[in-house]
């Protein structure tokens, strides 16, 4: 199970109807640590994920596909910062080819 820190990030609620995410919340006011050392790197993404919601889906986000986008988030993110952006794309189709389709009302189907 993902755990989800739950901190200034507005899109967090919209998780919350989902049981796919733990959600564990942290106070920073109140632990004695700065915020880069209690959370790291926390800021940088959740600047980078509002920006790429903000710019590629106008903010038009549904909370029922939330975590389809944000996977495609984290797919482009994980892109970025991998040296062999080639083999991503070849492991990206060797999953698609091993994997049976399912259909639509099947993905958006919340448990």
């Amino acid at each position: 199970m993902l755990i989800f820190y739950k901190f200034v990030f507005e899109y967090s609620r919209k998780l919350s109807k989902s049981k796919k995410y733990e959600h564990e919340i942290k106070v920073i006011s109140g632990s004695g640590q700065e915020a880069h050392e209690l959370l790291p790197h926390v800021h940088m993404v959740d600047s980078l994920v509002k920006r790429w919601i903000n710019g590629t889906h106008q903010g038009k986000v549904s909370g029922k596909h939330l975590s389809y986008y944000l996977d495609e988030f984290a797919f482009r993110f994980n892109r970025k910062l991998s040296t062999y952006r080639g083999k991503l794309f070849y492991r990206l189709i060797q999953q698609s080819t091993v994997t049976s389709p399912k259909p639509l009302n099947e993905l958006t189907k919340i448990t």
